[in-house]
């Protein structure tokens, strides 16, 4: 299962509506393990976060923690724990007991467990069906060393005399799963440092070689026990842990009993019962929070966030540049931090000088205007080269690979004004072409430059000649006021550009579209009608390059109810019509699935008193 290496596609946070789900469907297929258990492994203020792969597999685990299951189909019904898990909760799941020490560096190698391996106690085998769960442990220790599936039946195995292969193996210690962790502490179950192997006869004091398949399976071990399909995996494996094992018989006494050893440093910190007191899973600290926002943040200025870019809205900063500059695995949550808002998180980088942000009256959104380079905190940042992470905002998994997932991208570019137009004709700018914010300051600046505008007693500050004053404030100025002779740098750039028109490139795929203005929002109304049913409306999906068939087909399915689409009344443009009060669903839906901002969502709803 996890032999391969395969990045996660996409890693998100579980609602509270699918960390019950989670936690229900784990109660129903784990019956052996109590409430208070799966409270200990899925803590309820802790936020559990769900990784997609390319191949279907989920991965859930505490946010900051450790992979604790894994779900093969995506679907619910074959899911299992990881060894992490089964460390913290050794009894989650029936297990089979190993013959000795040599079978288990097969299976942590990546074979499946057969029959003849497993030490049958004197009761006979304990009662399992086909498909079910088990874990594998070696003697002596608590703490499983693998989880898989069993192939057949205990009658069917007793009818086939013990032989055949016994347990399918999904997961194993130090598969790649437990290495996409490695950069974590990860705490010794002690299964290596202090296994009690039942029967010597199966081991050897010659260690394996590379140099053959034979001294790779070791020379003592039947080749019954191993899973002959299989072997070839483990002749990849990192032999660090198979290359040490050895073993020696102490003479004199009935219980004689041989040790395994092995020489890994990450192997001798702690056993399985000190990693509930040393770990703790359920949150991050606030510091540690802080830390990588800094850390992200910087990351960005130093690789995606340019000059030329400059003056930008702080929800594009955040979710743009911030947020894909994150390590793997982390998820960051600004609510989690001790700024608590993003607005408050940007103002306190402001104090220290890093950057210089601005309000916008109009958005009533912090802006970044610009960025201190110069900085100590700038200049002693290294950033590390990594690829970007995408931020893909996605929400069930069947979602996720719809068509409609193409990214939406809103950028506000802006064209020449009246206004403005003899400042364009001054320094040879085109007036008729869209132009970024960057851009447009750009051209300010270079007029300032030309005419030699700048104080200069005052370098910050520019002197305002005719043509820049009316650019500025003409029409602005309540008649008998006094028009500004000069202007702080600082302010000119978002001057100018407030005097320019404004228009919105809208981007969806290979799809795109320029609307003059402010974005007209979508709107869901919901409202009751003959019957006392009510009925949800959406409309202004055009606007965000929407397709309202689609729409309604995934909502049809997604809510389990009928769809309609039909033309505005009066209006040019199309709105869906669902049965059923689903305003918020569908809000959220248009938010999480087509990446719709919320500030362009607009909701109404008549039903509520």
């Amino acid at each position: 299962m996890f032999k391969k290496a395969v990045e996660a596609k996409a890693q998100q946070r579980l609602s509270g509506a699918d960390r019950k789900k989670l936690k229900r469907t784990i109660r129903d297929r784990f019956p052996r393990p109590s409430d208070t258990d799966i409270e200990a492994l899925l803590p309820p203020k802790a936020e559990i976060t769900v990784s997609k792969f390319p191949n279907r597999v989920l991965v859930y685990g505490v946010e900051g923690g450790y992979p604790l299951f894994f779900d093969v189909d995506g679907r619910g019904s074959e899911i299992y724990p990881t060894v992490f898990a089964l460390w913290k909760l050794p009894d989650l799941l029936p297990s089979f007991m190993l013959k000795g020490g040599e079978v288990s560096r097969f299976v942590i190698g990546g074979a499946d467990l057969m029959f003849p391996g497993i030490s049958v106690p004197a009761e006979g085998l304990t009662p399992f069906s086909t498909g079910e769960p088990w874990a594998v442990k070696v003697p002596g220790n608590p703490a499983p060393i693998a989880v898989g599936s069993t192939t057949m039946s205990s009658a069917e195995a007793i009818k086939a005399g013990l032989r055949g292969k016994a347990l399918r193996i999904m997961h194993y210690y130090r598969d790649l799963l437990w290495e996409s962790v490695e950069g974590h502490y990860v705490p010794n179950p002690g299964f290596l440092e202090d296994v009690v192997v039942e029967d010597p006869s199966l081991l050897t004091s010659n260690q394996p070689s590379d140099s053959s398949e034979g001294a790779t399976r070791g020379s003592d071990v039947p080749e019954s026990f191993i899973d002959n399909e299989n072997t070839e995996e483990f002749i990849d494996v990192d032999h660090s842990i198979s290359d040490t094992f050895s073993a020696s018989t102490q003479n004199g006494s009935d219980k004689s009993a041989n040790k395994i050893t092995t020489d890994d440093s990450d192997l001798k910190s702690a056993n399985v019962t000190d990693m509930k007191s040393d770990i703790d899973l359920s949150s991050l600290s606030i510091e540690y929070v802080d830390s990588h926002l800094d850390i992200c943040l910087l990351q960005a200025f130093h690789t995606t966030i340019k000059d030329k870019d400059l003056p930008i809205p702080g929800s594009t900063l955040w979710s743009n540049h911030v947020l894909p500059c994150r390590p793997s695995g982390i998820t960051l949550d600004i609510k989690k931090s001790s700024h608590k808002k993003l607005s408050k998180w940007l103002q306190a980088k402001s104090s220290t000088g890093l950057i210089t942000v601005k309000e916008d009256k109009y958005k009533k959104e912090s802006m970044l205007i610009a960025v201190n380079r110069r900085h100590p905190e700038y200049l002693q940042f290294k950033p590390e080269k990594r690829p970007v992470e995408k931020v893909v905002q996605v929400g069930d998994a069947a979602a996720s690979e719809s068509p409609s997932q193409n990214v939406l991208e809103v950028v506000e570019v802006y064209k020449s004004s009246v206004h403005v137009n003899p400042i364009f004709a001054s320094v040879g700018a085109d007036t008729g072409k869209l132009h970024l914010a960057s851009e447009a300051t750009d051209i300010v600046f270079k007029y300032v430059e030309k005419e030699n505008l700048v104080k200069q007693t005052n370098k910050a500050i520019v002197v305002l000649d005719a043509s820049l004053c009316d650019a500025l404030f003409k029409g602005a100025i309540k008649k008998g006021s006094t028009y500004p002779t000069e202007i702080h740098k600082k302010d000119l750039g978002a001057t100018f550009i407030s005097r320019m028109q404004a228009h919105h490139v809208v981007t969806r795929g290979s799809e795109s579209v320029v609307r003059k203005g402010a974005l007209k929002t979508v709107q869901i109304l919901t409202e009751r009608r003959q019957g006392n049913k009510k009925v949800t409306k959406v409309s202004g999906l055009e606007t965000f390059l929407v397709g309202a068939e689609a729409l309604a087909s995934e909502l049809q399915k997604k809510f389990a109810c009928s769809t309609t689409v039909a033309e505005l009344p009066g209006k040019k443009g199309l709105e869906v019509l669902i049965q059923g009060g689903v305003i918020d669903d569908v809000a959220r839906h248009l938010l999480e699935q087509y990446g719709i901002p919320k500030r362009y969502i607009e909701v109404l709803d008549k039903t509520r008193k």
